[in-house]
């Protein structure tokens, strides 16, 4: 087998560092634009963006670019956009612990001016400086087969395909759709047991999502630990169609996340006219939050209870983007990679890296119902990450804290 490998992971919990703000803001920053100033130009020129003031513990310092040069000056200096951050906010943007998504989404975000896509484009730019990591520019990010050729976005594959192509999709193209993996009478079976198993699920019991629709109805959209609830998918995730996907790279991928996490799988369901909740996450990566350079790529594969498509709200992905340095949430105005959607059957399966932008699209004429499951690259000692607390945190309060646009038919 071709040797393909997902994991780009550049820290581990030791790398985790105490940040002193004027240490790192006079000091070690104007060293890292000196020395990866050649790296990071181009596609901050492309960026563009605007001054940014962070003031940390009364201090404050401002970033600005004049197409030329990057500069960190002491002071507001009438910055387009200010953030506030706390010692530790400091720290976890800085040790990539959380994003300004993830502040934004535990409510931590503290922007009195500005708008969040000012913080974004320079978290971009602090990430290739840290990180040297190029920023992401047009028509860097390219698209070929095995072969050489140009690679169809949209083709699917089978189980019984040449497994050194699909691994060569998905590392590539950041997605992978494999059709008529299970058959429609198992996904029967898994939308009987969705239905049996509501009833034993509550607002605010620490394992479900709910939204409200347009006609008032609270809806449960997000059954977890679902494996608990439905004997057919516990045999389903031991079944080698599936435990067998973590074998299409050479990184060891292994079901469920690192730790003693036991949400292996969790059960969708996706109705119309949703205006209060989150059913239908918009563009973003799994790794948004955070800790992006401690546990990418894992992929998250989901199975089409009901199938999908423009009408039930398929997924959509941007091909590419796992492998360019962008804003991990939201699609950047400008941004040149190509959003592809991925309808899919009854039984079909869906993988996407944890980099890769993907996004439900809402259902305009019927529901539908997806698993989702994780494969993991391995930790050592079963780690979970040096900040899998607060991001935990932030997942848990998430459908409460924000909510997502109201859906339109």
């Amino acid at each position: 087998m071709t040797m393909v490998s997902v994991d780009v992971r550049t820290r581990t919990a030791q790398d985790v560092e105490s940040i002193d703000a004027g240490e790192f803001f006079d000091g070690r920053l104007p060293e890292l634009i000196a020395a990866r100033f050649d790296l990071v130009a181009p596609g901050t020129r492309e960026l563009a963006p605007r001054p940014l003031a962070l003031e940390v513990d009364g201090r404050t310092w401002t970033l600005a670019f004049d197409g030329r040069q990057i500069a960190v000056v002491a002071g507001d200096d009438d910055a387009a956009a200010l953030v506030r951050l706390d010692d530790e906010a400091l720290e976890d943007l800085v040790n990539d612990l959380r994003t300004p998504v993830g502040l934004f989404t535990g409510g931590d975000l503290d922007q009195p001016r500005g708008r969040l896509e000012d913080l974004l484009d320079w978290w971009v730019v602090l990430r290739g400086l840290l990180d040297g990591r190029a920023v992401h520019t047009r028509g860097s990010v390219g698209f070929v087969d095995a072969d050489g050729a140009e690679l169809d976005l949209e083709r699917g594959f089978s189980l019984d395909d040449e497994r050194d192509q699909m691994a060569h999709f998905l590392a590539e193209a950041g997605y992978l759709h494999l059709r008529g993996v299970f058959d429609p009478d198992e996904m029967a079976a898994v939308s009987d047991e969705m239905d049996a198993a509501a009833a034993g699920y509550r607002r605010g019991d620490g394992r479900s999502w709910w939204a409200r629709t347009a006609g008032g109805d609270d809806r449960l959209v997000r059954l977890q630990y679902f494996q608990d609830e439905s004997p057919t998918t516990a045999r389903l995730l031991e079944d080698p169609r599936l435990s067998g996907l973590g074998g299409l790279t050479t990184d060891g991928h292994q079901l469920g996340k690192p730790g003693p996490n036991r949400n292996l799988v969790e059960a969708l369901v996706k109705p119309i006219g949703v205006v209060d909740g989150i059913s239908d996450v918009p563009w973003h990566k799994d790794c948004s939050l955070g800790s992006h350079s401690y546990r990418c790529c894992s992929m998250t594969v989901g199975i089409s209870v009901t199938g999908a498509d423009a009408d039930s709200g398929q997924l959509g992905v941007v091909a590419g983007s796992h492998r360019a340095l962008i804003q991990p949430a939201f699609v950047r105005r400008g941004l040149d990679l190509p959003q592809v959607a991925l309808p899919t059957a009854t039984g079909d399966v869906t993988i996407h890296l944890s980099c890769t932008l993907h996004m439900s699209h809402p259902p305009v004429t019927r529901e539908r119902r997806v698993l989702y499951t994780d494969l993991s690259l391995p930790s050592p000692d079963g780690d979970r990450g040096p900040g899998e607390d607060k991001l935990a945190r932030i997942r848990r309060a998430a459908p409460v804290t924000v909510s997502q646009q109201p859906a339109v038919p």
